[in-house]
């Protein structure tokens, strides 16, 4: 086989798993040839071999212990039969082995690993590592940095290391193809990209707006220079935390969505619908998974219609009201903690709990626009192959019909619509008054013919 093979190495760190296995289990149960220690077990050497397997080993400098890690969780999707071994029986007590750890699921007939098995085949003859492996699963270690390795949870009953060992999928696809699929938007990851075609220069914001999201942009463009060599980390931490409010369609997402373009930034909307659960603990826990994945991202995490999960906080009359504030103060500490840029968006200030609202570094109020800034929303709009016909006067339109941007857009998308029906690119006044119409009917407002 190809040395240079994505297959060949993993086959490689594989079998050394193996072998290694066999041995730390000869050794504790002093069978022949206990006397070996298993790190005497010559590693492949993947120093000169070209594979995203081996190049992620080199890249990261792991070590021994590392890649034995790596290696356990990765074997049951590649050449599960070599855990077979740990369905060995205790002949003591007609049983497994208990300190193999390990599950058996009824979608796969052979051995999962968990972190007792791995605490079993690391430490077992070396208690004294056993620190070493603990830090595989803290936050600043590169598994768990780069989302590589997992501990499943278990029930609360159980221990903690009884849950399965398991390697992210998209490394696994990765260290197979060479390939790393893009985060997809599932329960295991309740947030969606979002992108915009748009540019700066077709937004309209107000001055003092432009010139607070100016701040935004130099933050990400300088947060490291002024935390490490100005030695700000000192006092400040390294997250950002900014609130966007204001009516729909004012430009809350739109800003959000250009500020990840303009700067090179992936920006990823929550998808609070699949957050929130009426189960206790579990919000916390869908949160948890997207917080853990951004934490060493360099992404712009933005809540959208926070007001779901950062409303006030209500007196605890109940045990729903009580679960919902510990909910509260779940996020009021995973957003103090989160390292990386969060926006959330509001349509009212007033919604969010004050606690949340102390610990922004920005607040940016998006109001509606002022008559200036709606007529060159209009034609900004009307600037392209769609055009209004010559007796429409925008300054009276902007003057008369206070619409946010968004609705615009919805008016601007309606009229091109009826022209095109009748084979044309020019919008009438009336066709232009009937796409306001219907923006404000979905407020329960109604017009004055002008």
């Amino acid at each position: 086989m190809d040395t240079n093979n994505p297959i060949f190495s993993l086959f490689q760190e594989i079998d050394w798993l193996q072998n290694v296995i066999n041995q730390v289990i000869s050794s504790y149960l002093q069978h022949e040839g206990a006397e070996t220690h298993w790190t005497e077990i010559e590693m492949p050497d993947l120093s000169e071999i070209d594979t995203p397997f081996a190049n992620t080993v080199n890249q990261w400098n792991l070590n021994t212990l590392e890649r034995m890690a790596l290696a356990l969780a990765i074997a049951p999707h590649i050449r599960p039969e070599v855990l077979d071994i740990f369905f060995g029986q205790n002949k003591i007590y007609n049983r497994g082995f208990t300190e193999f750890g390990g599950v058996i699921d009824k979608g796969h007939s052979g051995f999962l690993p968990t972190g007792q098995t791995l605490f079993f085949l690391l430490t077992t003859l070396n208690p004294e590592w056993r620190l070493e492996v603990l830090s595989f699963f803290e936050k600043n270690h590169i598994f768990q940095k780069e989302q590589v390795l997992d501990i499943e949870s278990t029930e609360s009953y159980l221990p903690k290391y009884n849950g399965v060992l398991s390697i992210n999928h998209r490394w696994l696809h990765y260290f197979i193809t060479g390939k790393k699929p893009k985060l997809e938007h599932s329960i295991t990851f309740p947030a969606q990209k979002i992108t915009t075609n748009l540019n700066w220069e077709d937004m309209v914001l107000n001055p003092t707006i432009e010139d607070q999201v100016a701040e935004l942009k130099t933050w990400l463009l300088h947060k490291d220079t002024l935390l490490n060599d100005w030695g700000l980390s000192k006092h400040l931490k390294p997250g950002y935390r900014a609130l966007f409010y204001g009516p729909p369609g004012t430009g809350k997402t739109l800003t959000v969505s250009l500020l990840g373009k303009n700067l090179g930034l992936d920006v990823y909307r929550v998808d609070l619908s699949m957050i929130v659960s009426k189960y206790i603990g579990e919000t916390e826990k869908n949160l948890s998974r997207i917080f853990d994945t951004a934490a060493h991202q360099n992404w712009i995490l933005f809540f959208d219609e926070a007001d779901a999960l950062f409303g006030k906080r209500t007196k605890a009359n109940s045990s729903n009201d009580r679960h919902a504030n510990q909910q509260t103060a779940y996020l009021l500490q995973r957003i103090e903690d989160f390292p990386g840029f969060i926006i959330l968006a509001s349509n009212l200030k007033a919604n969010m709990d004050e606690a949340f609202s102390r610990r922004f570094q920005s607040i940016i109020h998006f109001k509606m626009p002022s008559v200036e800034e709606r007529i060159k929303l209009w034609q900004k709009a009307f600037s392209g192959t769609c055009t209004l016909a010559p007796d429409v006067d925008l300054n009276v339109i902007a003057k008369n019909y206070e619409l946010a941007g968004g609705a615009i857009i919805n008016v601007l998308r309606y009229c091109a619509l009826a022209a095109i029906q009748r084979k044309d690119t020019v919008v009438n006044k009336q066709e232009l008054l009937t796409g306001i119409r219907r923006e404000f009917k979905k407020e329960n407002k109604t017009i004055i013919q002008s």
